[in-house]
């Protein structure tokens, strides 16, 4: 190549650069995004005045049962739809890289080699000497790149990187609903097994009072009937333990699928009655725009649906797309570098749609109407998690009231119960007033139980509704463990995946 052609090449390349220059400072086309205004609440309704000031980042070990906390750690590690959604966050994480690489020049390499022989009727018009067969080499290097003067590139990276950041908040609500799934399944399945154990009880009671009542039968002092109703009751509370069976098994089974395992038996930790409820978590409405990974993903998606509409308002105007290419070309493959083989073209393409016949009024009309979609969406999702933190309260406060009535109800039946026992013995009253007496005791003892798990997985509930930097923490949690997983496979093993934290920082700047 010659110094002047070298020159030319260089002054057409700095035009280049500098034009490009001027498209990263060119207008972007489309509203640039602004949190909607939503209607807030001061305060929740039903506040509690009894609330932690400081954040758990692990609540659930307040329960202070180990075995509550492996489960927990095993949900993390395991857990098969936080997988699916860590994967999610790598597909959006590829997508974002795949769309902001259309901002840069594209480079590429190429080299031919050719070898051919002209028809027997033109290879008898060449001079004597000059062989039929002729080859042909080049090595080429191109390079293409957009230039994004109206943003629309831009506008796509922009969404791509909400999308990502959607993904990644995705994960989180997963992570949070997963917790508190492990954490108020094991909780009833403690008040199962507790009320599996009343009815045992109860049960085995009830069992001695028929073989007493069949031996005072047969020596004529009870009648056919007190003895019938004895063994009614006996049958009652049996009918009742198949029952309860059958609920724990399908909630080992369900938590077993949590835990990310085949269904199988669960271990058990602390009683349901030495169980201690986690204190209750502080925060304000506004708070949950921010604590909650929902209402952020929500937020994401109405920042993408936002983004794509200025992608869709630049295909209104021209698009400017620049090409160069530099190779070399010989007959010989040991000239292909050396001698006068060099050749270069720098192209420059300007293509304005005049009539689309729509096409282009269509794509913004349905990216206009996707962003309305998102914000009523985004609105929706902010409206239920004030919805459910009040519901969660209401349920906690008026749960705890209940429980304290059924404990006293249960004191007051079991004297009930007892002095029933006394009179009947005593002869004062018919056995119909000791089978009223227990029955209600049993019923209540049942009901009293299951109050006890409702209280502790409205709480449970509450911090689900809340939100909050705990999910972050087993998020930390999560990755930890998938981490010593993969180091504990060996070479063989997949990389992990990197983490979702890290994908706001790869992410383009909002």
């Amino acid at each position: 190549m010659s110094a002047r052609d070298a020159s030319s090449l260089l002054r057409a390349w700095l035009g280049v650069v500098v034009l490009g220059s001027c498209a990263l400072t060119a207008c972007t086309l489309g509203p640039d995004y602004a949190r909607p205004k939503v209607d807030v609440p001061a305060n929740f309704r039903f506040a509690d005045t009894e609330v932690s000031q400081t954040a758990s980042p692990a609540w659930w070990q307040q329960f202070n049962d180990p075995v509550l906390n492996d489960l927990i750690a095993t949900a993390l590690a395991n857990n098969k739809d936080v997988k699916v959604a860590a994967a999610r966050i790598d597909q959006f994480r590829a997508q974002f890289v795949e769309t902001r690489s259309q901002l840069f020049p594209q480079v590429s390499a190429g080299f031919d080699a050719q070898r051919q022989r002209l028809p027997q009727s033109q290879a008898s018009l060449l001079p004597r000497g000059v062989s039929p067969v002729s080859n042909s080499f080049d090595a080429t290097l191109g390079v293409s790149w957009e230039i994004d003067l109206f943003g629309r590139i831009r506008r796509e990276t922009e969404s791509a990187n909400a999308s990502l950041l959607s993904s990644v908040e995705a994960r989180r609500a997963t992570i949070l609903s997963l917790v508190a799934s492990v954490a108020s399944t094991y909780v009833t399945l403690r008040a199962l097994d507790a009320q599996l154990d009343i009815a045992k009880a109860t049960t085995e009671s009830r069992k001695s009072s028929v073989d007493v009542f069949t031996l005072r039968f047969k020596g004529g002092e009870v009648s056919q009937m007190e003895l019938a109703q004895s063994q009614s009751e006996y049958e009652a509370s049996a009918a009742t333990i198949p029952q309860l069976e059958s609920q724990i098994g399908q909630t080992e089974d369900a938590l077993s699928i949590l835990l990310g395992q085949n269904p199988g038996s669960i271990a058990r930790g602390r009683p349901i009655d030495q169980l201690e409820a986690p204190v209750l978590p502080a925060g304000l409405p506004s708070d949950l725009l921010e604590r909650r990974p929902d209402v952020l993903e929500a937020e994401q998606n109405l920042v993408a649906a936002n983004a794509l509409i200025g992608a869709a308002r630049a295909l209104y105007f021209p698009q400017i797309s620049l090409t160069g290419v530099l190779g070399t070309e010989s007959a010989q493959l040991s000239n292909l570098f050396t001698g006068p083989t060099k050749f270069w073209n720098l192209a420059g393409s300007v293509a304005q749609p005049i009539f689309t016949a729509g096409n282009i009024t269509g794509q913004v009309h349905q990216a206009e109407a996707q962003q309305q979609q998102a914000l009523y969406t985004y609105e929706k999702t902010v409206q239920s998690a004030f919805q459910e933190v009040d519901d969660n309260l209401i349920g906690l406060q008026k749960s705890r009231e209940q429980l304290g009535s059924q404990s006293r109800q249960v004191d007051a039946l079991a004297t009930y119960a007892h002095l029933a026992r006394l009179r009947y013995e005593g002869g004062y009253t018919s056995y119909i007033e000791v089978l009223d007496a227990e029955r209600s005791l049993f019923s209540a003892q049942l009901s009293l139980t299951q109050t006890r798990g409702t209280v502790l997985t409205s709480t449970i509930n509450l911090y689900k509704a809340m939100g909050g930097a705990w999910v972050l923490d087993a998020e930390t949690r999560t990755e930890q463990s998938a981490q010593a997983s993969t180091e504990g496979a060996g070479d063989g093993a997949s990389a992990t995946p990197a983490s979702p934290a890290a994908a706001s920082g790869a992410a383009m700047p909002q």
